[in-house]
């Protein structure tokens, strides 16, 4: 089941990326974080009543609330027109959180694909803190670009191998994992710039 959720996962962060580049407004937006938020805060509710009190399945469903609060506190506010502030510092807990479960799964689970895909969402949260929270605006296109390309390789490809059987999670695959992860920043990075440079292409280099 935390691979249903997940898989819906990717779709909101994609959503949101689009959104943090001005391609999709911010209350189109609300809507999937509303359905999102919602299944990622039942979901994990389901499998920890069907648990019976196993801490290992307890733990491994309680990171899945860290986006449920998430979505639903960025469609509350997007469709209220609340200021950015909250979810902003509201992501610097879950980006705490999110090294925690990344600890978590390279050393108690011994899950180290998941253990990059964890630090990935880290810094994804840190950007949002940075850009909502403290109103880092420069930030903002990096931030939609690294989001929207991050979204599919951290949650919808891991969610699809997950509910086919295929998940494998090794310290090879992890490297590959964490190369491609800072690829895709990389490239975050280069699209950041780029716009800049059209937008101001007189700047000194």
């Amino acid at each position: 089941m935390g691979n249903v959720g997940l898989l819906y996962v990717g779709a909101a962060l994609m959503i949101n990326g689009l959104m943090l580049l001005g391609r999709i407004p911010p209350r189109s937006a609300a809507v999937l974080n509303l359905f999102v938020g919602a299944l990622q805060c039942v979901t994990p509710t389901v499998l920890i009543v069907q648990a019976g009190g196993n801490p290992d399945a307890i733990l491994a469903a309680s990171g899945l609330y860290l986006f449920g609060f998430t979505y639903l506190y960025v469609g509350i506010a997007n469709l209220a027109g609340l200021e950015p502030e909250g979810v902003g510092w509201f992501s610097l807990f879950v980006a705490g959180a999110a090294v925690v479960y990344a600890g978590i799964a390279f050393w108690h689970d011994a899950d180290p694909v998941f253990g990059v895909i964890w630090l990935s969402w880290a810094l994804l949260w840190t950007l949002f803190f940075l850009v909502l929270g403290l109103g880092k605006e420069k930030l903002t296109r990096f931030t939609g670009w690294a989001v929207l390309l991050l979204s599919q390789p951290t949650c919808t490809v891991p969610a699809f191998l997950g509910l086919t059987g295929a998940y494998r999670s090794d310290g090879g695959t992890a490297l590959i994992a964490a190369a491609i992860a800072c690829v895709l920043v990389a490239a975050a990075m280069l699209l950041q710039k780029t716009h800049q440079e059209k937008r101001n292409p007189n700047a000194t280099r």
